[in-house]
Formats: C-alpha cells, structure tokens, sequence
C-alpha cells in the first residue's frame, strides 16, 4: 500500500498541482473568503488538479512506455494503470463535491475548469487547438475564487485575460522540453506545429503581455508594487528572449516561471479590483 500511494502520489504531477493549488489559495484570500472557505478552495483545487495528472498518466501510459519514461510510475509498472484511472475519476468527483459548499456558480465554474483540463488530455493535445483547454482553465481560475465568495460576483475582464495568458504560457512551456519525445508519438499539438523557435516566442509575448494587463487592468492609481511587477516582468521578458535562442535549458524554465510568479502576484494583490 505505502508503495502504490507513493506510485499515485509521483503519477499526480505534484509540482503543477501545488503550484496551481497555491494560486487559488492565494486569489481566495485576495477577494476575501474567510479561512474556512479558503481552505476548501484549496483542497477542492488540489484534488481536481490530482485528478488531471493522474488522468494524463494512465492515458499516455503506452506513449510513455514507447520513449522510455521510467519516470512515469505506471509506465514504469510502478502501479497499474487501472489503479491510476480510478483514483483520477475519485478525485476528480471529490473535486466537484467539495467546492459545492462554495456556491453552485464557483461549482459550475470548477467543473469547467476540470472538465476543460481533462479534454486535454483525452486528445485536444493532439490538434491543433491544443492550447485552448489552458487559456479555458487558466482563465477560470480568477472567476471561481470570485464566484466563491459569500455574494458571488464576476471576476474583472483584465483578470480573466492575466489567466489566459498564463494559460497559454504554461502550454507552450510544458510542452517545449518534450518535442522530440512527442514527434515519435506522433503528438502534433500547437507547439509542435508552430516549431521550438516559434513557440519561444508564444511564451515570451504572453508572458510579457500578462505583464502588462496586470499593469494597465486594474482601475484606479497605479500601486508601487504594480510598478515593480511591470518592470520585473519586462526584464524577464528580455531574459527569456535572450536565451530562447539557446536549446532549452533549466534557466529557461526558471525564467518562464519566476515571470509567472509576478504575474500571479500582481493578480492576487489586487484585491477587491479582481471584480467586476
């Protein structure tokens, strides 16, 4: 048991699923939900965000036995890849379940954002709109926390757009490093399409694009740390240009992320200028 709930643990893509659980945490402490609400945002965010790694895992299994993955617990025969389907379908029900204590309308919205997610891995990754499922889910993301709130309110255009663009930067970036892998598969997504040059510069633009909307989105005067996001996003922004001229490399992604990161906490400082 301990070495199958360790297999299932690495088989969720924990690194994504934390990072976007913080981020719903974050945005729910920041449009005002009182700590008992935050907490089932977050649980409920983690569990539907387990539910999406698990889900890709037993989906590619055979793609990922094909390139030697022995990362990948169920490609490895680490856990079978039916024990690896059942706990994404609990944990993607779970996930639903739990956010209804937060409103029918934040419920909705968050089995969108699943639902979106999983689409992705079911074969939008191989089409040409393979990038849609992240603008649709990454552009939930301000909504839910909004619609979560005692009196639900829809969440700022400039918000919904910062989520988009974080979307379709995270889409090019997760994909970048697997190009080669994904060609023998026959995985022919956005990213593929477009090339590794060109899809560098996707992430560049997007991400100094959500730079800028969380700069110029939110009304009123400009804050000292909207300043400072704006600048630190531009300045990664050239960083990130300078090495996409280099094979990928962890600095990049480093880059990629830490620009994110500004990103993300320009959004959640705004505040009561998250709604609508």
């Amino acid at each position: 048991m301990p070495r199958t709930a360790a297999a299932l643990a690495l088989s969720s893509h924990p690194g994504p699923s934390l990072a976007v659980t913080a981020v719903s945490v974050v945005l729910g402490i920041a449009v005002g939900l009182d700590p008992l609400h935050v907490a089932i945002l977050g649980v409920a965010f983690l569990l539907g965000q387990l539910s999406v790694g698990l889900s890709n895992d037993w989906i590619d299994v055979e793609r990922d036995r094909a390139v030697g993955r022995t990362d990948k617990p169920v490609a490895a025969g680490r856990v079978s890849a039916g024990t690896v389907r059942a706990a994404s379908f609990v944990t993607a029900a779970a996930a639903i379940l739990l956010t209804l204590p937060l409103g029918w309308l934040a419920t909705l919205a968050h089995t969108i954002f699943i639902v979106s997610a999983w689409t992705y891995n079911l074969g939008l990754k191989n089409t040409p709109v393979s990038v849609l499922p992240y603008i649709v889910s990454f552009g939930l993301l301000p909504l839910i926390a909004t619609l979560a709130r005692p009196v639900p309110s829809a969440a700022a255009a400039w918000a919904l757009a910062l989520g988009a663009l974080l979307g379709i930067a995270a889409h090019f970036a997760n994909v970048l490093p697997d190009l080669d892998d994904d060609a023998r598969t026959g995985i022919a997504g956005l990213p593929h399409r477009l090339g590794r040059a060109a899809s560098g510069v996707v992430i560049w633009a997007s991400l100094a694009a959500g730079g800028l909307v969380a700069f110029l989105g939110p009304a009123g005067e400009k804050t000292t740390l909207q300043w400072i996001g704006v600048a630190l996003t531009l300045v990664l922004a050239v960083a990130i240009a300078t090495v996409l001229r280099r094979p990928p490399t962890r600095l990049l992604f480093q880059l990629i992320i830490a620009a994110a990161l500004v990103n993300v906490l320009l959004l959640s400082f705004s505040g009561s200028r998250l709604l609508a």
